[in-house]
């Protein structure tokens, strides 16, 4: 059977270049057309779609008020159509806190917006939201901040002051869900932990910046997009950008950061495998790996090299994860200590920093 897609976007242009694009998939087909949410909540009625591709600026009915509808009455996948500005990303994070399933970042050209990368990119996504499992989105559990200790110090700013030498290296990688997921993580890891955090979150340039601040402003540790150069410090979690990958060396007794511009790793810029790669290499044992939900086996390779290196390795669990690619193919290199729920990651840590 075909996946049924409903298209909702108020420019009569983007109908036809998204509707042209599914429609060019032998197992897809378009369903119906809207120019806003309003529209679109009827047709969900009456067509059924599998999966709604979802225009976050309309009139009448933004994308936002007709997703929160969607996920209230009727939770199917939606993937969001995002501008690349600050609006655009701040609006984005919470049509994932809201349930939409994924993103697309709209091109900034015509010449682009129906290009190759642009097209697979949306069938790709398509094909893994039909058989994604979609629920009502429930509400974040609240998170009571620690006060700072002499150990960790929390700043506003970007220059955290903490330890610069601490017990273990904790490294995350996330990709489909994992805006909300980590959600449900990072609030929860104590203030003063004894160790350094690095996060991948697949996400594309100019949305990293702001999935750390919403990170930041909820957690008891501190949440920064990492920079080159930066030094780790204890308790404070580096979200590598959107378009570096993010390593770390070792240099004077300190663990420093380095963002690569190189080619993709594992399909991905950035990568997990990359970030993965780097923790193990420095050949000490005293490293934290968490893969958390996502599509593809990004992080597997990484995560049996932090193993070998007597790391410990910790997954999510099918039945909570949005997508169960990245964790499952982890597992499956039998290089997994913990599988766990999502909402028992953050105790899993600390638990490990014992090991």
């Amino acid at each position: 059977m075909k996946i049924k897609v409903l298209v909702v976007d108020d420019s009569a242009f983007m109908r036809k270049v998204i509707s042209d694009m599914i429609s060019s998939d032998p197992l897809m087909e378009v369903v119906g057309t809207a120019r806003n949410g309003e529209d679109a909540l009827n047709l969900i009625v009456s067509t059924n779609p599998d999966v709604v591709t979802m225009d976050i600026e309309m009139p009448k009915m933004d994308g936002l008020s007709a997703l929160k509808q969607i996920m209230e009455v009727r939770p199917i996948p939606v993937i969001m159509l995002s501008s690349l500005t600050t609006k655009g990303a701040t609006e984005t994070l919470k049509a994932l806190d809201y349930g939409a399933f994924d993103f697309i970042t709209k091109p900034s050209s015509l010449v682009k917006v129906s290009g190759p990368e642009v097209k697979e990119e949306l069938l790709s996504k398509i094909r893994i939201a039909s058989r994604a499992k979609v629920s009502k989105p429930v509400i974040q559990r609240q998170v009571r901040p620690q006060p700072a200790t002499s150990s960790t110090v929390r700043t506003t700013g970007n220059l955290p002051q903490g330890k610069t030498k601490f017990k273990k290296i904790i490294a995350i990688g996330t990709s489909t869900g994992g805006p909300r997921a980590l959600q449900d993580v990072i609030p929860f890891i104590p203030g003063n932990i004894d160790a350094g955090i690095l996060i991948v979150q697949h996400m594309p340039p100019g949305f990293t910046k702001s999935l750390a601040e919403r990170l930041d402003s909820m957690s008891q540790i501190h949440v920064k997009e990492a920079e080159d150069g930066d030094i780790m410090h204890a308790g404070v979690a580096y979200l590598a950008p959107g378009d570096s990958h993010i390593k770390l060396t070792k240099q004077a007794g300190q663990y420093v950061i380095k963002l690569d511009d190189g080619e993709r790793v594992s399909g991905h810029k950035p990568s997990v495998d990359a970030m993965m790669y780097s923790v193990a290499a420095l050949n000490d044992s005293n490293v934290i790996g968490v893969i958390m939900t996502g599509m593809g086996a990004d992080g597997a390779d990484g995560l049996q090299k932090v193993k070998s290196n007597r790391g410990y390795v910790i997954a999510q669990d099918e039945e909570s994860c949005v997508v169960f690619g990245m964790p499952k193919s982890t597992i499956k290199l039998g290089v997994v200590d913990k599988v766990v729920s999502l909402n028992n990651i953050a105790n899993e840590i600390v638990k490990a920093m014992e090991v």
